[in-house]
């Protein structure tokens, strides 16, 4: 499948301009440790929203939740409508907890908590996460691309590397968010676009989409039930929960961004600002997945055959890309993709760097550094993460189901965290050993959950549970361990106090 001229020109000379002015900001006149890690301090508030949603949105939004559409209803975008009351509780208390500690690290104050283990273990098991992530990322949008421009799937994981590696070392948050502000709006004129084309391209006008969605039952969120072993509303809403506010308390990403702005104020206005605009832009993908499926109810016989199984859902969109789309527009989708993709990465490399520097080696290796150092620290931590994506990639290739891979990794990995910082946060007795008790047994259920069906195969040692509560109970087990063991040890002192009177 070959692009025309125009499309792979808009396609490369976007590329080439956001490396472009990604690097530029590494030849600014003044550059500290500061710069690198928060933008000074002085960011947009607008800015810094922008890029707070281009780090919820990944290519694989861009493509699973058109694809998941199409194929079923919109059970999964209950998940965008926990993001508001996660926003909540971020403003209403980790923001101001955030600012107030004043580190850039988000695992200082489980330092201050718990003591040095706890943001040892936080920061370890975050920069997995974001191995992970980022070669799940790295890999998933390797394969449209391979359908839609039929390059080779390890040549696009190298090349796409490559290019982020250079501009997130070099340019770090600065070159972050204002390329994440830029690929934000890239990716939502995009998405607009091909939606009004799907929907102007109905015989009978838009109004078809809507009638062949309400015939299909495309507009439901889900069932009402309470059942625990499938993706009804209630369990999307609450696994929704417990993951955005693991994003807004304890990832780095965010965190970081919440350092980035000028005061309180302007971090809240940020974050409200990035997280409410998820929302409607996650609506606009199921749209698109709703429209696509009305358009090809109408016209079947555009479909190859091998894309009408369910399996194919995902493929969907990459091929009403390609030919659905007039010339021009299929190389700004394109774009878009990559876009989403890359500012996914982009975030997670200077997140990772940062974490290196300040949690591990100006704790571990020389506590007093020089600007300068701490400079090379980060660039070659951006370096060296970037690279080691770009191996976890190449890896996914030999994985069955890249995206199970990278829920059952990152539940494993993460899963333990939020219910750490919720035990230091809410529950103000609880002391190290009865964190490190509880976590113990979150992350044993966890790894339980995520893969006793790999190793059990069937049979009452297989996690009965749908997949997505797996990180919603291993973060009650934390937390609920840790509570009720300090409980019992006021308890006992209450006790032996009362013997000796």
């Amino acid at each position: 499948m070959q692009l025309s001229i125009i499309d792979l020109v808009i396609f490369l000379g976007y590329m080439a301009g956001i490396l472009l002015f990604g690097v530029s900001f590494y030849f600014k006149k003044d550059k500290s440790t500061d710069d690198y890690i928060t933008g000074g301090r002085k960011l947009p508030s607008w800015a810094i929203g922008m890029s707070i949603f281009a780090t919820f949105v990944s290519s694989i939004s861009f493509l699973a939740l058109p694809g998941n559409a199409y194929l079923s209803n919109w059970n999964s975008f209950v998940f965008s409508l926990s993001i508001p009351i996660a926003a909540l509780i971020a403003v209403k208390f980790f923001i101001p907890l955030y600012r107030e500690v004043n580190s850039d690290s988000a695992y200082y104050y489980l330092e201050l908590r718990f003591g040095g283990w706890a943001r040892t273990y936080a920061s370890i098991f975050y920069l997995l996460t974001q191995l992970a992530r980022m070669g799940s990322i790295l890999y998933l949008l390797a394969l449209p691309m391979n359908a839609l421009l039929g390059w080779d799937i390890a040549t696009i994981i190298i090349i796409t590397g490559i290019c982020v590696i250079i501009y997130a070392s070099m340019g770090g948050i600065e070159a972050v968010i204002w390329t994440d502000a830029i690929q934000g709006v890239v990716l939502i004129l995009g998405a607009l676009t091909c939606l009004g084309i799907i929907m102007f391209s109905m015989p009978e006008g838009p109004g078809q989409v809507i009638e062949i969605g309400r015939e299909n039952n495309k507009f439901s969120l889900g069932s009402l039930d309470f059942d625990l072993t499938r993706s009804t509303f209630w369990v999307i809403l609450v696994y929704g929960l417990v993951i955005n506010l693991q994003n807004f308390g304890v990832d780095q990403n965010y965190v970081q961004r919440y350092m980035s702005a000028k005061n309180e104020k302007e971090a809240i206005k940020s974050t409200w600002f990035g997280s409410l605009l998820y929302v409607p832009v996650s609506l606009l993908f199921f749209f698109i997945g709703t429209a696509l499926f009305a358009y090809y109810q109408i016209n079947a016989h555009l479909l190859p055959e091998e894309l009408l199984v369910a399996e194919a859902a995902d493929r969907i969109f990459p091929f009403f890309i390609v030919h659905g789309l007039p010339t021009g527009m299929t190389g700004l989708l394109i774009a878009a993709i990559f876009a989403a993709g890359m500012s996914t990465i982009s975030t997670s490399l200077n997140s990772s760097a940062t974490i290196i520097l300040t949690d591990h080696y100006k704790k571990n290796i020389q506590k007093e550094v020089s600007s300068k150092v701490s400079f090379r620290v980060l660039m070659g931590s951006a370096i060296f993460m970037g690279i080691l994506s770009i191996f976890v990639a190449l890896a996914m290739m030999g994985v069955q189901s890249a995206l199970e891979a990278w829920w059952a990794l990152s539940s494993i990995f993460s899963g333990g965290i939020l219910g750490l910082f919720l035990l230091g946060y809410f529950a103000k007795n609880v002391e190290r050993v009865e964190a490190a008790i509880g976590v113990v047994l979150g992350v044993l259920v966890i790894t339980w959950m995520s893969l006793s069906v790999f190793v059990f195969q069937e049979g009452i040692w297989v996690n009965p549970f749908h997949a997505n509560l797996t990180i919603v109970f291993g973060t009650i087990v934390i937390f609920l361990t840790g509570f009720l063991l300090s409980l019992l040890k006021g308890k006992n002192k209450d006790h032996q106090v009362k013997e000796k009177a």
